[in-house]
């Protein structure tokens, strides 16, 4: 019998060129245009990995899609993170809040920044479900609150940690506000997080995907996703040595990463703003920042407990007055149901400050 697949090529290609290069790289292979090979298939086998979660979430249907690919993005992310933990050893100890923290400014600011200044640059005026952005943004404050900042305070242990039985806590306690989150946004109050627009956009009335297409894509979908944890375990110590020779901070690093990351997802959210469907790129915007720090803390954390590791969390001064001011932008600039290039523009000029402010503290 013959399958009807639907799944390009270049998909494919990816995962295998990955598996190529990094067999060639395990057989020691150096260099910077072999470092530039490396970069080129991340980002492709990345673009792939996103691909296929998004076939597997046209097939599942919103908000299951967004909620797919979010956690998809997330497993990345960990996987990064929990990799260079166990090969850096205690000197990676600020690594996870620093690649958490860039990726919840990253997304506050740059993904939904960009998305509601094109949005609005194309639609004059966009709209999407207050009730469904309220519960991200609660959920969102509470957790990063938790864990970026009450280490601050804290006095079981000195400095801007958390002691094993508080880490432990403020773990179970991020994993139940996402479980919780997941369950009205997925079960309970699914409507929340629908599109308005969804009777008027053509692509949600496409056929969705056979079952083959979509068994083969989350396969392919696997594959892509330790592809690029491996790929980026690969590239760190030259991402870092970059960072070194510029002489900049090593917040830097995490920013990199969380970038990278973060990439594919604000391409699939900013192709949303654009044919006006600002609810949907909010879904996948608050959705990956709530899975990634909902997701990664914990997972840290259970390598902290276990090899013994000091697990830095608390932001500095500075970095905290970005995360509060972040916040509180976003929840006056989401806070009607409606935006315009203002709101955009806003956002975008806290992105540039913690960046500049990142390179010159």
């Amino acid at each position: 019998m013959r399958l009807n697949l639907t799944i390009p090529l270049w998909t494919v290609a990816a995962a295998w060129v990955s598996a190529l290069l990094l067999g060639l790289h395990g057989s020691g292979m150096q260099g910077a245009a072999w470092t530039v090979a490396l970069t080129l298939s991340l980002l492709a086998t990345v673009m792939a990995a996103v691909h296929h979660a998004e076939v597997v979430a046209h097939r599942i249907g919103e908000p299951y899609g967004t909620l797919v690919l979010a956690l998809a993005i997330t497993i990345i992310e960990v996987a990064l993170i929990v990799s260079l933990m166990l090969s850096g050893g205690p000197a990676t100890a600020a690594l996870a809040r620093d690649t958490v923290f860039a990726a919840v400014m990253l997304i506050l600011n740059g993904m939904v920044g960009l998305c509601l200044l094109v949005g609005a640059s194309r639609y004059g005026e966009q709209s999407f479900s207050l009730l469904g952005v309220s519960a991200s943004l609660t959920t969102l404050a509470a957790i990063t609150i938790l864990t970026m900042v009450l280490p601050n305070f804290t006095t079981s242990v000195p400095g801007p940690v958390y002691s094993n039985s508080q880490l432990a806590f403020v773990a179970l306690i991020s994993l139940i506000l996402y479980g919780t989150f997941v369950l009205v946004q997925a079960v309970r109050h699914r409507d929340y997080f629908l599109p308005e627009q969804d009777l008027q956009d053509e692509k949600l009335h496409a056929d969705p995907p056979s079952r083959t297409t979509t068994l083969v894509s989350s396969v392919l979908l696997v594959g892509s996703l330790a592809g690029v944890v491996l790929l980026g375990k690969a590239l760190a110590p030259s991402i870092e040595d970059l960072v070194l020779k510029w002489g900049a901070p090593q917040a830097l690093f995490g920013i990199i990463i969380a970038a990278v990351v973060l990439m594919p997802e604000g391409i699939a959210a900013l192709r949303a703003a654009r044919v006006n469907r600002l609810q949907a790129s909010l879904n996948l915007a608050l959705g990956s920042a709530l899975a990634s720090i909902g997701l990664t803390i914990p997972a840290v954390a259970l390598v902290s407990i276990v090899s013994g590791w000091t697990l830095t969390l608390g932001l500095d001064t500075k970095s905290t007055v970005l995360l509060v001011l972040s916040l509180f932008v976003c929840t006056l600039s989401l806070g009607t149901g409606r935006t315009t290039v203002l709101q955009g523009a806003v956002h975008l000029v806290l992105l540039i400050t913690y960046l500049f402010t990142t390179v010159v503290p």
